[in-house]
C-alpha cells in the first residue's frame, strides 16, 4: 500500500505538469486519491489527505509545510513551474512529522510465551543484570539496564524473547534516524547521506525524498532538449516487454529527446579507477576504495575522515556519461535515470550540477509513464536504438561486487603480473565494517567496493521490481553484451577529455 501511495503521487504530479493550465488544482489530488469519507489506513480520512498532500509537495520538489501553518498544497507551485533547471532545496529526504507512528526505539521485551523456566538462560547471560523473575517465575527486562545486546533474545529456548525496532532506524546505516519531543522519528542531517533506505523501509509512508518530475515535464514542454542517461539497473524494471529500444520509443513519447545508457561511463570509470589502483596501491596508500555510489563515498569520508583521500577520485558513471553527452550537445539538458536516490544529491554538489540538470528514479519515471498511459506491449522499438555501446563490465556495476569485479578484471588485463585484491561492503553497516577492517591494517593491498544499498544499486530505494530478479535480469544483460571488458570500450579517447569540467 505504501508503494501504491507513492506511484499514485508521482503518477499524479506528472499528469498536472504534462496537462498544464491552472496548476492550483493540485490542491485537488488529494481528494482523487483518498476517495469518500472513510479511512482506509489511518484513524481518519483528513489525515490521509494531509499525508498525500505533503507528499504531493515533496513530488513538486516543494519543501513541507508547517504543521501550524494554513497553507494549501499549492503554494508555490507557480514559482516550481516556472522554474529553470533544478528545484529543490536540502534537505532531499524529509520526514512528515504527523505521518509518523511514533514507533518505540529499538527494544527487548519477554512476550507471554516466556515458560518461567528454572534455568533461566537469559539471566545468566545478561551483561547488565537487567533480568529478572517476576511472581509467576517469568522474566522481566528492566529497560533502564538493557544495553539491548540480543544475548538474551538468542539463548531464549522458547524463543520468548523479541527485539523491537522502528524500521526506518533498522534500514539507516548511519545511525541518522533519532527522537523528536513526541518521540516521532526525526534525521540528524549530520549523520545522513540520503541513501534513501529509509524511506522505502517506513511502513506508515511518513518519510520521501524531493523530486524533479514536475520541473522535468515542464522544461521539455517549453521546448528545452532533455536526454536521458539511463543507469543499467533499468534492465526488467519497467516489464518484460521494456526492450532498450522499446524504452527509447517510450521515452520519446514522454519528451525526451534521446536516452544513453550510463554503461558507457561505468566503462570508463573503471579503466580509471583501475588505473588509480596501480598507480596509489601501495605505493601511496594502503587501499583504495571505488566511487561509484555516493551514499558510500560520503559515508567513508563522514565516519572515516582519515581516508578520503583513499576513495578514487575518479568520476561517477553519471557524470562520465552527462559530460560525453554535453560535450556534443551543449544546448541539452541531461537527467540521470537509475534507481538512487542519493545520486539527487550527488547532483546537486557544485562540482556537478553543471553536468547533470535533473535525476529521476526508476519508480518517478514509471510514474511518467502512468500519466501518459504508455503500454509498451503496443510499442514498436528500432533496431538502431538497442543498447550496444556499454560492456558487460558497465552493466555490471549494478549489482553488488561488479564494480570491483569490472576493475579487478581490467588490472588483470593491464598487468597481469599484478595482485588485486577486493572486498565488498553490502549495505552502510557492512561498509563501516569494512573500513574497520581497513582501519585495523586486514585490508592493505585491497580495492574495496562500497554500496549504500544492500545488494547493490538493483536495491536502491528507487526501483520497482524484487531485488533478486532484478539482479538475474542484469546478469542476463551482461551475459548478452558483445563486448565484455572495460577495455573493449569504444569511448576510451574520451576519458581525458571528461577529467576536465
Amino acid at each position: 500500500m505504501v508503494d501504491e501511495i507513492r506511484r499514485n503521487v508521482f503518477t499524479e504530479v506528472a499528469r498536472l505538469a504534462y496537462e498544464g493550465g491552472d496548476y492550483s488544482r493540485i490542491d485537488l489530488i488529494p481528494y482523487k486519491i483518498v476517495p469518500g469519507e472513510v479511512a482506509h489506513h489511518r484513524h481518519d480520512v483528513f489525515l490521509e489527505r494531509a499525508v498525500v498532500q505533503e507528499r504531493l509537495r515533496l513530488a513538486c520538489g516543494l519543501p513541507l509545510q508547517p504543521v501550524d501553518t494554513l497553507a494549501p498544497a499549492s503554494a508555490g507551485i507557480q514559482e516550481a513551474a516556472d522554474a529553470e533547471g533544478k528545484f529543490f532545496e536540502e534537505p532531499l529526504v524529509n520526514i512528515i512529522a504527523f505521518a509518523c507512528n511514533a514507533c518505540p526505539p529499538k527494544q527487548v521485551w519477554v512476550t507471554n510465551a516466556c515458560q518461567g523456566c528454572i534455568s533461566h538462560p537469559c539471566m545468566n547471560v545478561c551483561p547488565k543484570g537487567a533480568i529478572s523473575v517476576d511472581k509467576e517465575h517469568h522474566s522481566v527486562i528492566d529497560q533502564s539496564k538493557c544495553i539491548k545486546c540480543g544475548k538474551c533474545f538468542n539463548q531464549c529456548p522458547y524463543h520468548a524473547i523479541t527485539k523491537i525496532e522502528r524500521p526506518c532506524a533498522a534500514a539507516c546505516g548511519m545511525d541518522a534516524i533519532e527522537s523528536d519531543e513526541l518521540g516521532r522519528a526525526k534525521i540528524n542531517y549530520a549523520k545522513c547521506v540520503s541513501c534513501g533506505m529509509c524511506l522505502v523501509n517506513c511502513p506508515f509512508a511518513a518519510i520521501a525524498d524531493k523530486s524533479q518530475i514536475f520541473q522535468i515535464i515542464r522544461a521539455m514542454q517549453r521546448g528545452t532538449r532533455v536526454i536521458a542517461c539511463v543507469a543499467p539497473a533499468f534492465v526488467g524494471q519497467f516489464g518484460d516487454q521494456a526492450t532498450p529500444a522499446k524504452l527509447k520509443a517510450a521515452m520519446r513519447l514522454l519528451g525526451f529527446e534521446d536516452v544513453v545508457e550510463v554503461a558507457v561511463g561505468a566503462d570508463l570509470c573503471t579503466i580509471e579507477e583501475a588505473r588509480d589502483f596501480m598507480e596509489k596501491v601501495p605505493a601511496h596508500q594502503p587501499f583504495m576504495g571505488t566511487s561509484c555510489c555516493p551514499a558510500w563515498s560520503v559515508m567513508a569520508k563522514k565516519l572515516f575522515p582519515e581516508f578520503k583521500d583513499y576513495i578514487s577520485m575518479a568520476l561517477t558513471p553519471m557524470v562520465i556519461t552527462a559530460r560525453i553527452v554535453k560535450r556534443e550537445h551543449p544546448d541539452a539538458r541531461i537527467c540521470f535515470i537509475g534507481p538512487c536516490a542519493a545520486k539527487k544529491l550527488e547532483a546537486n554538489r557544485r562540482t556537478v550540477r553543471s553536468d547533470v540538470d535533473y535525476v529521476l528514479t526508476f519508480e518517478e519515471l514509471q510514474g511518467m509513464f502512468d500519466a501518459k498511459e504508455v503500454d509498451f506491449s503496443r510499442l514498436e522499438g528500432r533496431p538502431e536504438d538497442d543498447f550496444t555501446a556499454g560492456t558487460a563490465a558497465g552493466r555490471g556495476f549494478a549489482v553488488g561486487g561488479g564494480v570491483a569485479a569490472a576493475v579487478q578484471e581490467a588490472v588483470r588485463h593491464l598487468d597481469p603480473d599484478r595482485e588485486i585484491k577486493i572486498d565488498y561492503g553490502d549495505g552502510l553497516r557492512e561498509c563501516r565494517k569494512m573500513l574497520l577492517l581497513a582501519k585495523a591494517g586486514k585490508r592493505d593491498g585491497y580495492l574495496l567496493e562500497g554500496m549504500g544499498c544492500p545488494g547493490g544499486c538493483v536495491a536502491g530505494a528507487g526501483t520497482i521490481r524484487n531485488v533478486r530478479e532484478e539482479a538475474a535480469n542484469v546478469q542476463r544483460y551482461r551475459d548478452a553484451a558483445e563486448k565484455k571488458s572495460a577495455l573493449e570500450s569504444g569511448f576510451q579517447e574520451k576519458l581525458e577529455d571528461v577529467q576536465t569540467p
